[in-house]
């Protein structure tokens, strides 16, 4: 999770932007902060973004990053 908010908002949205990454950063960044931090409601969006709803997850994410610079539920 903290190499993506070391990003610059440009790389962060490049990489939310482009639809398969966007799923593999998503799996990435929600399965490590589960790990790091732990929390029925991570698991539970690590789950949805692991399935094919992820890509939903992303482009919500996307939306989120632009308007709150961080992700949806983090």
């Amino acid at each position: 999770m903290t190499w993506f908010n070391r990003q610059s908002r440009l790389v962060q949205i490049i990489l939310l932007l482009i639809p398969v990454v966007n799923w593999v950063v998503e799996i990435v960044v929600r399965w490590s902060t589960w790990l790091k931090k732990g929390g029925l409601i991570r698991f539970i969006v690590c789950i949805l973004v692991t399935l094919p709803t992820g890509i939903v997850f992303g482009w919500l994410d996307l939306i989120w990053v632009l308007l709150f610079k961080k992700l949806f539920l983090q």
